[in-house]
């Protein structure tokens, strides 16, 4: 059973404002073309960036407009396929050599293994490739507080890994976003990130996904709850360690940004006139403030969606497969982006994943960052993760010597982090209170 805040209504009509009628009758309309041309386009509205054109700064101003409408990119070519193929093989050597200590789920076929802290992650999530990779797609942000967080200084994020087999049919999300889910109306930190939507009237055009500065103050975990992301998150992430694509158990995502998010954040404040009616017309719906519902929100889960919480976004249409991605490729979604698991994995060779987001460092993530740093030191799970001992008493597990460069060590949070020589004072004392905060 769904539970809400104790002062919903409260909630409802405190944000509440005459003008969002207005807004609803044009996201409403702006929906029904973004569902046509999803229908019509597919996965290939989402972009494809060879890590070379990174490396050479040669992505084009119409690619970037295109990851930054869809939320979503893939990059190729950044970590060679045999590399990728060798993470995957250390894993599973790993966990053959740790039999009975190594958990996940489901239990008696693990597919999501409950890894944090092996030695062919850290070298994943050091590889200059990927570093290069968070620093390019991180810049795509914004920010007008520098000294309170750096897009260019990536840092690193503990999370799972997966090895799906073909048939599996347990390991299963539905469409989501992940990073609270009342938490969007009930934060004040989060209702500034969607200012402009709550505002009314034309506003929710001029709402930014990609504004860094109101995000820095957002508490996405009002309700302390394992499993749930506590810090600034911008990109979600995977890199692959097999080839996968559609039918394959790959992800699956909603190919639309700010349409979407506009639509549901303006969700809970309207309900159909007549329930038993599957009417999408604006003009069959109506202001709800009386019921305490939020669709789709719950305390301490992620924000769910299905047909029946978000007809007009006809999921069952919408959520596009990733495409055939190779061992090595990475991709990343906003952490706005709805996305899903593929019910079925249906293909012949396993589905194989690294959960490695693109994090930026702020004063709230370098906390994070210590506590991380001293659980890997330790082998237990990363402090967003359920706890208990973890890999302690594992062999072979991942440490700080299986990294050779500064960048990446400081990355894992094992270096200090040094301003430019020309740098603004305020980014130096910036900088310097991460590095008492890292105890560095």
């Amino acid at each position: 059973m769904l539970r809400y805040p104790t002062d919903s209504r409260h909630l409802k009509k405190e944000i509440f404002r005459d003008e969002l009628v207005e807004s609803w009758r044009q996201v409403l309309k702006e929906v029904e073309a973004t569902v046509e041309e999803i229908m019509d386009k597919g996965n290939s509205l989402i972009t494809r960036v060879n890590y070379e054109d990174i490396k050479t700064g040669q992505v084009s101003q119409a690619q970037i407009d295109q990851i930054k409408r869809v939320g979503t990119v893939i990059i190729a070519g950044a970590v060679p396929q045999e590399e990728a193929l060798g993470w995957k093989q250390q894993i599973r050597d790993y966990a053959a050599a740790n039999e009975g200590k190594i958990k996940g789920f489901p239990e008696d076929n693990i597919q999501v293994f409950e890894i944090y802290n092996s030695v062919g992650q850290t070298l994943a999530r050091t590889h200059p490739g990927l570093i290069n990779t968070h620093k390019f797609i991180l810049s795509l942000w914004h920010t007008s507080s520098r000294d309170q967080v750096r897009l260019d200084t990536p840092i690193s994020y503990y999370d799972r890994l997966r090895i799906r087999q073909p048939g599996d049919a347990k390991f299963t999300l539905g469409p989501h976003i992940d990073g609270g889910s009342v938490e969007r109306w009930e934060d004040p930190g989060f209702r500034t990130v969607f200012g402009n939507i709550f505002k009314g009237g034309n506003h929710w055009r001029q709402h930014d996904p990609f504004d860094a500065t109101p995000r820095i103050s957002v508490k996405s975990d009002l309700y302390n709850v394992p499993n749930a992301c506590s810090i600034f998150r911008p990109w979600q992430g995977w890199t692959a360690l097999s080839s996968t694509g559609p039918n394959e158990g790959t992800l699956q995502i909603l190919p639309n940004l700010p349409v979407a998010s506009s639509y549901i954040i303006l969700r809970p404040f309207f309900r159909p006139k007549n329930p038993r009616s599957a009417s999408l017309r604006f003009e069959d719906w109506e202001i709800d403030l009386e019921s305490p519902r939020f669709p789709g929100s719950s305390i301490g889960k992620t924000q769910e969606l299905n047909v029946k919480s978000h007809p007009h976004l006809r999921l069952d249409k919408t959520m596009v497969s990733l495409p055939q991605v190779q061992p090595g490729d990475q991709v990343y979604w906003h952490c706005d982006v709805v996305h899903a698991v593929e019910g079925q994995h249906r293909g012949a060779g396993d589905s194989s994943v690294f959960y490695i987001p693109a994090v930026p460092l702020t004063m709230h993530n370098a906390h994070y960052l210590r506590d991380q740093r001293n659980n890997f030191v330790a082998g237990l799970p990363a402090p967003d993760f359920p706890g208990g001992e973890g890999e302690s008493k594992c062999i072979g597990r991942g440490s700080a010597e299986d990294v050779k460069s500064a960048e990446g060590r400081r990355v894992l949070g094992f270096e200090k982090f040094e301003a430019a020589p020309l740098a603004p004072q305020a980014e130096k004392d910036f900088l310097n209170n991460v590095n008492r905060i890292l105890e560095l």
